[in-house]
C-alpha cells in the first residue's frame, strides 16, 4: 500500500483559506467525505474535535495532522490542504500550520494503513519536502512529489547493521501517543535525526497502533547513558528501574530534540525507581486521557488477568457435572442430596474441588489486576483483599469492581500523602505502609460502606419475588431469567437462584426451571456471538468464546463476566433480554425442574426438555443478535 492509495484527489486541496482552526477542521471533513471513504460524517467529525480536545495535532513548523480512528470510517483515507498563507491551528510551536494532512482510520484490527500513515508522518520532518508539498502548483505534482519522496524513503528503509556503542554516547527512547498514528513516529523519528547530527546513537522503541516496534532489549537499557520516554500514554517502565530517565509529552520529542538528546546522553535526569512516586510517571503525561478510556484500560487489566481462572476453574466444574450426569440417576436421590449434583461420585467430587477453587480466585484477580493498573504494584494486594471481601460477602461481582477501583486510588491517595516522609523511608512504603494502611482503609470501607446496602438489596429482592410468585407465571419467569443475567454470579443473580432452589422444597419445580435456563443464556450466547460477529471481539475474547458453550450448558453464568466487565454497558443488557425471553418462554411452556444445577447434564430431571430446549436456543439467539448489534467493531 503506497500514500496514494489512501489519497484520493477529490480530497487534496492546494488552495485552501480558512479563518481558525475551527474552519480548517471542517474544511478538511467535507474533503475527506469527499472520498466516500466515511460512513457517518457527523460522528467522523465530532472524532476528529474529540481528539483535538485531548492535545493539539499542530505540530509546529507549518504541519498539523489532524486524526481520528472511528466506526464511522469505511476505509483508510487521507485529506490535505495547503494553506499558503498559514491558520493558527494552536501549533505547538506557535506557528502558524500551512500544510494539514487529515487522517481517517477504520476502527478495525487490520492496521496495514497505519504502516502508510506513520511514513507519511515521518516524511513530513524533512522541510524540503514539506516546502515542496506547499509550494506545489498542481494536484498531479502534489502526488508526484509524495511518490518520488516515499520511494527514496522506501530504498533507504533497508535493515540497518548493529553499531557497537561505546560509553556515555548511546541513549535509548520510547515514544507513543494516544492513537498511535502519527506523533509517535514523527517524535521516533526526531530524536534519531537529532542524535546522529550530534554525533550520538541512539535506539528508539515505538509504541503505535500496530504495536511495539524496535522493543529495546535489556542489555541495550543496561548500556544506555539515558532513557527519554516521550509518551502521552502509558507504557512499560519498570524495566528502567536505576536509569536516569526523561519523561515528558511525545510532542517534546519532535519540538525539544536537541534539549533531550543531550541531557539523555550527559545522563542529566533523575534516577527512576519502579516502585513508589517514581512509577507514577508510566501514567500519560500529555494527551489528557479520557476518563472513559482510564477506566476501560483499568477494568481491562483486571478481566483479561481473571480470564484463566473462569476458563479453566469452569471446563473443570462443567466435567464434574458430566461425571455425575452419566454416573448417577439424579430421580432416585433423596430430595436433599440433589443439591450435591457434581460431587456425588468421587470423580466428579475431584474435578469440582479443583475447579471451585480456581472459581475462588476470579473476584479477588479481578480487583487485585484493576487496582495494580491504577497504582502499579502497591495497589495488587489492597485490591486483592478487596475483591475477597467482597466474594466472601453479599456484593459478589459488582463489589469486586468497586473494591479494584477503590483498592487503586486508596493507594494513589497514600503516596501523595506519604511523599512527605523523608526520603530514608522511601524503601518501607510499598511492602510495608502502603499495604498495611490501604488494607485496612478499603476493608474498613466494603465492610461498612459497599457490603451493607447491597446485602439490603439482596434481601429486599428476595421478598419482592416471594409476592410475585403465583400472580402471573410468565412475567415471574422472565423476571427470574433477567435476574440471573444481571450481574451473573453476584447477589442479583444469587437472590433469584435462592429463590428457584427453595421453590424446589416447596415443590414449585418450574420456578427453577426458568432460573436455570436465565443463567445458561449469557455464556451461551456469548459463545455464538464471538463466532457470528468476530470484528466486535478482541482475539483473545474469540478464543476464549466457545468455551462458554460448555459453561453455558453446564448453567455457570459466570462465563460471560470476562466479557460483561469489559463492556458492561451492552453485554449486561443483551443476555438480559435473551433470559427473561428464555425465562418466560420456560414457564409458558410449562417446563420444569427437579435438580438445583447441573444444566444440559440434568435434562432427564427436566419436565418438557424439548420445549425446554427450545426456548434456550430462543433466548441465546436474542442475545446474540443484541451482542451483534449492541457492541463495537474492536480496535
Amino acid at each position: 500500500m503506497k500514500i496514494r492509495d489512501l489519497l484520493a484527489v477529490e480530497s487534496i486541496d492546494l488552495n485552501g483559506k480558512a479563518t481558525g482552526k475551527t474552519d480548517v477542521l471542517n474544511q478538511c471533513v467535507d474533503l475527506m467525505a469527499k472520498s466516500g471513504k466515511i460512513a457517518d460524517v457527523e460522528k467522523y467529525r465530532k472524532g476528529v474535535f474529540a481528539r483535538e480536545d485531548e492535545g493539539t495535532t499542530g505540530i509546529g513548523m507549518g504541519i498539523a495532522i489532524p486524526h481520528c480512528k472511528s466506526d464511522a470510517v469505511k476505509k483508510a483515507g487521507l485529506a490535505a490542504m495547503v494553506v499558503k498563507n498559514g491558520v493558527d491551528f494552536e501549533s505547538l510551536d506557535g506557528t502558524p500550520a500551512k500544510i494539514i494532512f487529515l487522517i481517517a482510520a477504520p476502527n478495525t484490527e487490520d492496521n496495514v494503513h497505519l504502516q502508510v500513515l506513520s511514513k507519511l508522518s515521518v516524511m513530513l520532518m524533512d522541510e524540503h519536502f514539506t516546502d515542496s508539498l506547499i509550494n506545489a502548483n498542481s494536484v498531479d505534482e502534489f502526488l508526484s512529489i509524495i511518490d518520488d519522496a516515499e520511494a527514496v524513503k522506501d530504498a533507504n528503509n533497508e535493515p540497518k547493521k548493529e553499531e557497537k556503542v561505546s560509553s556515555g554516547a548511546f541513549i535509548v527512547a520510547v515514544t507513543a501517543c494516544p492513537t498511535g498514528i502519527a506523533h509517535t513516529y514523527m517524535a521516533a523519528e526526531a530524536l534519531e535525526k537529532k542524535a546522529k547530527e550530534l554525533g550520538y546513537q541512539i535506539k528508539v522503541e515505538t509504541r503505535g497502533s500496530g504495536g511495539a516496534k524496535n522493543v529495546l532489549t535489556e542489555d541495550e537499557i543496561a548500556k544506555a547513558a539515558g532513557v527519554i520516554v516521550a509518551c502521552d500514554t502509558k507504557v512499560p517502565t519498570d524495566r528502567f528501574d536505576g536509569k536516569k530517565v526523561i519523561v515528558c509529552q511525545v510532542s517534546d520529542g519532535i519540538n525539544k530534540t536537541e534539549e533531550l538528546v543531550k541531557r539523555a546522553a550527559a545522563g542529566d535526569a533523575p534516577v527512576f525507581k519502579a516502585s513508589g512516586k517514581a512509577s507514577d510517571t508510566q501514567q500519560s503525561t500529555g494527551g489528557k486521557e479520557s476518563v472513559a478510556h482510564q477506566i476501560y484500560k483499568h477494568l481491562m487489566n483486571g478481566v483479561s488477568h481473571m480470564l484463566p481462572f473462569v476458563v479453566g476453574g469452569g471446563i473443570l466444574i462443567a466435567i464434574a457435572f458430566l461425571i455425575d450426569g452419566f454416573c448417577v440417576d439424579i430421580n432416585s436421590l433423596p430430595a436433599d442430596q440433589r443439591s450435591n449434583f457434581g460431587t456425588i461420585t468421587e470423580a466428579a467430587a475431584l474435578f469440582k474441588g479443583i475447579g471451585g477453587i480456581a472459581f475462588g480466585f476470579m473476584l479477588p484477580i479481578l480487583s487485585g489486576f484493576i487496582a495494580m493498573s491504577i497504582a502499579d504494584r502497591p495497589g495488587l494486594a489492597v485490591g486483592f483483599v478487596g475483591g475477597a471481601i467482597a466474594a466472601n460477602g453479599t456484593s459478589g461481582f459488582l463489589g469486586a469492581l468497586v473494591a479494584g477501583f477503590l483498592a487503586g486510588y486508596t493507594v494513589l491517595l497514600l503516596k501523595k500523602i506519604l511523599d512527605k516522609l523523608p526520603e530514608s523511608l522511601d524503601g518501607m512504603k510499598p511492602v510495608l505502609l502502603y499495604p498495611l494502611l490501604g488494607i485496612f482503609i478499603v476493608g474498613v470501607i466494603m465492610q461498612f460502606v459497599v457490603e451493607p446496602p447491597i446485602g439490603a438489596l439482596n434481601a429486599a429482592i428476595n421478598e419482592g419475588l416471594k409476592g410475585l410468585n403465583g400472580s402471573s407465571a410468565v412475567l415471574l419467569g422472565a423476571l427470574l431469567g433477567g435476574m440471573m443475567s444481571v450481574d451473573m454470579g453476584g447477589p442479583v443473580n444469587k437472590a433469584a437462584y435462592v429463590f428457584g432452589t427453595a421453590s424446589i422444597a416447596a415443590g414449585n419445580y418450574n420456578i427453577m426451571a426458568a432460573v436455570m435456563i436465565g443463567g445458561m443464556v449469557p455464556p451461551i450466547a456469548i459463545a455464538l456471538a464471538t463466532l457470528f460477529f468476530k470484528n466486535k471481539f478482541t482475539a483473545e475474547q474469540r478464543k476464549a468464546g466457545p468455551t462458554n458453550f460448555i459453561m453455558g450448558l453446564s448453567f455457570i453464568s459466570e462465563g460471560a463476566i470476562p466479557f460483561a466487565a469489559s463492556d458492561p454497558l451492552r453485554v449486561i443488557p443483551a443476555c438480559v433480554v435473551g433470559s427473561a425471553v428464555a425465562g418466560a418462554l420456560s414457564m409458558a411452556f410449562g417446563c420444569t425442574l427437579m435438580a438445583p444445577h447441573g444444566g444440559i447434564f440434568v435434562v432427564p430431571t427436566i419436565g418438557n426438555p424439548v420445549m425446554y430446549l427450545i426456548a434456550l436456543l430462543i433466548g441465546s439467539v436474542i442475545s446474540c443478535v443484541l451482542l451483534g448489534l449492541l457492541k463495537k467493531k474492536v480496535n
